[in-house]
This record gives structure tokens, sequence and C-alpha cells, in this order.
């Protein structure tokens, strides 16, 4: 592979001229030109490295070693430009020299012959590259690169991309873009791609597609300011780019496709009305059929695979029709499968594209692909390939079940609670800090658990009856409050952690959903969200009387608010989203409420540190801030900063996912071992190339 084809570059007959150089330079001195331990080593010398000369017989003439040297030139302007100036070259040779001894190896006449006709022949070593090429099959190569220190990927969504033709990485991570050659041993960021987040390349490979900002922007993979393809209301769960078209996910809407040059989307799956998520949009070949996955958006249902199915979609006639229950994350591969996940791992099956047909059993490929860690992405799989065969996924635990709850430091160093591996949401931390409730979503149900922080390993199930999420702590933290479906709507209830009969404290309209916000430190009020038809409000209750108000200024939101109080109760911050923006924007207002407002800063899931001097917010996927508040005598803030973030993370619709520890640890969802404790990341992504060849032979399929 010549240098420009490393670098993702197009390929014309000054690319073969230089594989004729490598064949003849290894003919000649028994050595490969460009020798590396691994195939990703070996195109970093190809881009980087010297043969060495010296290892040429002493008895080739100076005109050959000229060629070989002249067709291994970098810059292909300076290479030779046509097969035809090297077979000039030999047959000029002296006829004295054609009469030298034979080297250990080969003649040289012998080696440029061979060579020459090998490369004119349509076999050179390029043929091993190249897919359709005839010759011996290309050995499936796996390969692994560790994120650089200070990079954690944004899981939320598909973190991981590939182009058509595998030579080229994108990934999001900290909340941007990053895109590496396969050849090189760095990756650099996408300009004008912070914050971006869920990669897709164009079908010629020269662009990317990604969210940001509430929009979806491309943008050229060799520089330049990203455009605006068209806005958007709820972030993509997914981005595919198909001939002329962008195809995304959005919400419970369902699934959109826009023009690639910008335009208004257009619905063409719509699933408004229901509690489905469509993922991994795919159009197949015959420009009608619609490959995705639908799964619940409910929380309740976050490792419940067999509650997601696989379906195919006439755009024509609008029939669905369901190909696979208890499996999610689709994508049709040009080898006759259809491939997907289940429990975390990767499956695929023979699939006839002309029927749309599924014609044999499934067959695991690929055990260990990460999955989304939160509630509405905990469908979002890890994996992408190429047109040219090669896979790459993300590594992680074969269920998505295999969480923690983890304590992180202003360093990003973690340490897990002594608990069992689950799938835990939303911890909060009592006032006095001596235990943390959370969420635990299993195959029957979603319940709060408390655990005692003094008590190594005791957690014990606190609510039962229905679907219990959503924990927060009475300012004593002798209770919990908490949303519940047990008597048929989403009311708020309050549980007494020494036992008893839980409380009504709310009782919702019907469509209308109650979630506790924050409780004040003096313990006389309780704030609450109420979320209808896509529109948040913030009220309050009174402890004393049961007396509901609203909360001046924060009723039509587009996300719910998150509010908290400060520790000394005198403030509440809270975040207020507009239709057009995805992420919220935080402000803080006094209490009682007086209608002043101050904002803080772009970004939402506001958290006041245990001394009041700071806020915590999220300003984007993957990412946390820190800002620094003074209310006395005057109110102001400090500029944002960036803290290393590893918990898991969760639509900007769903509640806060961490909590403060009474040290200014935060308490998190983490999933063991891809964080030391030093803060390093281990966090790996895979590379299988010519993996298209192991699937043929896994899951055979017929002719």
């Amino acid at each position: 592979m010549s240098p420009e084809q490393a670098k993702g570059r197009v390929a014309d007959k000054r690319s073969d001229v230089w594989a004729f150089g490598c064949v003849l330079y290894e003919m000649l001195s028994g050595e490969r030109a460009f020798k590396g331990e691994d195939v990703a080593d070996t195109l970093a010398l190809v881009i980087r490295g010297e043969p060495d000369l010296a290892l040429l017989p002493s008895d080739t003439p100076a005109a050959v070693r000229t060629l070989v040297r002249a067709s291994l030139r970098k810059n292909r302007a300076e290479r030779v430009g046509d097969m035809a100036a090297a077979l000039f070259v030999l047959r000029q040779a002296p006829a004295a020299e054609a009469s030298a001894p034979v080297s250990r190896f080969w003649s040289w006449r012998t080696a440029a012959l061979i060579a020459g006709s090998l490369l004119l022949g349509g076999v050179a070593t390029l043929g091993v590259m190249r897919p359709n090429s005839a010759g011996p099959a290309a050995p499936v190569t796996r390969l692994s690169f560790a994120l650089p220190a200070g990079q954690q990927l944004t899981i939320n969504r598909r973190s991981v991309a590939i182009s058509p033709d595998g030579t080229r990485l994108a990934y999001s991570a900290n909340g941007g873009l990053f895109l590496r050659l396969l050849s090189e041993f760095d990756g650099r960021s996408v300009p004008g791609a912070d914050p971006g987040t869920t990669p897709a390349f164009s079908p010629d490979g020269e662009s990317l597609v990604f969210y940001a900002d509430s929009a979806i922007k491309r943008v050229s993979i060799g520089g330049g300011t990203p455009v605006t393809v068209c806005r958007v209301t709820s972030t993509p769960t997914s981005l595919s780019w198909a001939k002329g078209v962008i195809l995304f996910s959005e919400g419970t809407t369902g699934i959109k496709r826009v023009s690639e040059n910008g335009g208004t989307p257009e619905l063409i799956v719509d699933l408004s009305g229901s509690d489905d998520l469509a993922l991994t949009p795919q159009l197949l070949p015959d420009g009608d059929t619609l490959l995705f996955g639908i799964v619940p958006r409910s929380s309740a249902a976050l490792d419940r695979l067999e509650a997601g199915h696989i379906v195919v979609q006439s755009l024509a006639s609008g029939v669905r029709r369901t190909l696979l229950d208890g499996a999610a994350d689709p994508q049709y591969v040009p080898t006759g499968h259809l491939v997907y996940v289940a429990g975390g791992s990767l499956y695929a099956v023979p699939f006839d594209i002309k029927s749309t047909t599924i014609t044999g059993g499934a067959v695991p490929v690929v055990e260990g692909v990460r999955r989304g860690t939160t509630a509405g992405s905990g469908y979002s799989s890890h994996y992408a390939f190429s047109a040219s065969g090669s896979l790459v996924y993300v590594p992680g635990p074969a269920s998505g079940a295999q969480q923690n709850l983890m304590l992180f430091d202003r360093t990003g160093g973690a340490e897990p609670l002594d608990l069992p591996l689950g799938a835990y949401q939303f911890p909060r931390v009592s006032p006095d800090g001596r235990w943390i409730a959370f969420g635990v979503v299993d195959a029957k149900d979603t319940a709060v658990w408390i655990y005692g922080m003094s008590r190594s390993g005791a957690a014990q199930r606190l609510t039962f009856g229905g679907n219990d999420r959503y924990p927060l702590w009475s300012a004593d933290s002798a209770r919990v409050a908490f949303q519940s479906d047990r008597e048929g709507d989403g009311g708020i209830f309050a549980q007494r952690i020494a036992g008893g009969t839980a409380e009504r404290l709310t009782r919702p309209d019907a469509g209308t959903a109650h979630v506790p916000e924050a409780w004040s430190p003096d313990g006389k009020t309780l704030l609450f969200s109420a979320t209808a038809k896509g529109r948040s409000s913030l009220w309050i209750r009174s402890m004393s009387d049961a007396m509901v108000i609203p909360f001046a200024g924060v009723q039509e939101s587009s996300i719910p608010p998150n509010a908290t109080f400060s520790p000394d109760g005198r403030w509440v911050a809270y975040q207020i989203g507009q239709p057009d923006e995805i992420e919220g924007t935080t402000f803080i207002q006094p209490f009682p409420t007086t209608g002043t407002k101050y904002q803080v800063a772009r970004g939402g899931r506001p958290l006041w540190s245990r001394d009041g001097k700071e806020l915590f917010i999220v300003p984007g996927a993957g990412r946390l801030q820190v800002v620094g508040v003074t209310t006395s005598p005057t109110v102001s803030f400090t500029n944002p900063v960036d803290r290393p973030r590893g918990f898991g993370e969760a639509a900007p619709w769903s509640p806060r996912t961490f909590d403060m520890m009474p040290d200014g640890r935060v308490v998190g969802v983490g999933l063991p071992g891809e964080r030391s404790a030093s803060g390093i990341a281990t966090a790996q992504i895979r590379i299988v190339l010519n993996w298209f060849a192991e699937l043929r032979r896994l899951v055979p399929v017929a002719n």
C-alpha cells in the first residue's frame, strides 16, 4: 500500500509503481522494504520510514538502484510515473551487468522482470489490499489501541465509525470528534466538531456527518468549517449516510431523512404517540426498504433486549415486517448477512437481500460489544464496518447489567463501591452522607435500593410495588421520595428507610408524570417537575399542608428542570430548555422566589457543591464543568472549567445521573476496570481487518 493510499487518498498508476518497487526491493534483498510488527506498524513505516538500500546486493547496477529508489519516493510527484519508464531502464542495462554473478536471492534482471510481470499482470501485492482482487485471501488481522490519557469515549450514542475504504477511523470522545488514519499512531481532533457525537462517513469517505448544537452537521475530513445540514428537535440516536441522503432517528418521533446538501427533514417512519425508540436506520440496496431496530424508551426496559425487535419497512407502501425479536441495532452486510446485537454480543444470520428474509440460524460472531449504560442509550451498540471488510468496535461486558456505582475524584480517578454488578441508575447521597439511594433495573421491574456507606456491601431494597425510580432524600435523611406507577399514574411517594407504608405526596393529572427534584434543607418544601406532551414545569409542594403552587418562571421548558437547592436553602439552580436546543441553560433564583433569575452558563443538570461555592453542570454529552458561584454581596459566576468525567450518561430529558459526596467526590454509574484509580483511561477500540472473510467462514450463506 502506497503512502497516498495509507493516508486515504485516491490511488493512481504511480501507486502501482510503488508496489513494484516494494516487490523488487524484497526480491533483491530478501527483506521487506517496510517491515513492521503488525499492519499498523507497517503502514506507519510506509508513511514515515525509508527502506535500507544498503541491503541490495553489491552487484545491483546503479540504474536499478536508482529505479528502486525512485519507485519508492513518498511524494508521488517525484516517483517514477509509469511502468514504461521502469521497463526502459531494465532494457537499457548493460549486457555486462546482466551477466554479473547471481546474488544469494535473485539476479537483478530476473527479480525485476518477475516483479514487473506480476504487477503488469494485475496480481501484485496491492491485490491483498483490494477486496475484489484475485490471489490468496488476506489473513484476518486484529488490532487494538487504547485511547490517549485524558480521553473518554462518549457512549450515550454510537461512538465509532470507519470509512468505506477502511483506512480512517472516527470516534467520539470528551464530547468531540477525533479522526485517525489506521496507518498512524495518533489521531487528531476534527476541526469544528467539538462538541460533536454520533459520527458517520459519507459513501465516498471524504466527509463526516455528526450531531452537535441541536443540529446535524457535515464536514470534510480534509478540514474546513462544518456546515449545518438541518436542525433537529431531539438528539438523534443514530445517523447513517446513504447515496444522496442522511438518515437519522429522532427520539420517539421516528426516523427522518434529509438531503446531504441540506433542507427540511422528512419523517419517513412515524413512532409518535408510542414509547418506542428507533435505532440504526439503514437504507438497503433496493432504495426502498429501510432496516432498523425498535426498542422501548422506558428506563424499566434498560437491560431487556427481549423487548426490542428488528424490522424492515417499505418507504413506498409503509408496510412494516418484523424480522427478529429480542434483538437490536441491526446492519446489513454485503456478504449476505444481517448482523445485530443481543445480550452485548454481535450475532449474524444469513439474509436474502432480494426477499429481505432471514435464511438461517443465528451465530455469535463477536462477544462483548460495548453498549450504552443509561436510559435511552442502553441499546446504542458501538460497532461499525467498512465496505472493504474491516470491523471496528468498542469492547465491553456481554451484558448491559455489568455496571457499578463508583466514586470519582477531580482527577478522574475512580473507586467502585462494594456492590455486585448490576443495572444501576440515578444515585442520590443522603444529606448526612451515610446512605446512597439508587434505582435498580431487572427483568421484572425498577426499584429503589439504599446502600450504607458505613456498612460495606450492605445494600437493601427499599421500595416494592410497580416501577419505582428517581430517588430523592429528605433533609433529615430518614425518607426517600420517588416516582412510582404503583397506583396507575406517575405520582410521587415517600418511604421511610426504617420501614412502613409509602406515603403518596402528589397525584398528577392524566398524561402527566411527576418527578421529585429537590427537598429543601429545612425539610419544609419539596420541588417537583410535571411533564406532559413534551413540556415540563417546576412546582413547589409545602410539606406541612400539601399546598402546591408553581415555581415562578419555570413553566414551559422542553426538558425537565432538574432543580436543586443550595446547601443553605436560599437559592435554587435549575435548567431551562428551548425547542431548538438539546442541552439546557442553567439559571439560579432566590428562594423563596422573587421572580429574579440569573443565568449561570450554557449546560444543564446542575448540582451544588456541598459548600455552595460551585455548581456542576453538563454542557454536552460526555462532559462535566464546574462554575464558581458568589451570591453575596452580589451574584457572580466564574467561567466554566472542564472536569474529568467517568460516570455514565443519559439523555437531557432524564434526571441528573450523578450526585455529590460530603468529601467532594462524585458518585455515578460506571464500568469497573475502565478507569484505574490513577485516572488513566484504559478504554480500547478494536479493529478486525478482513472481517468479511471471517464472517463468511462462521456463517456460510447459500450462493
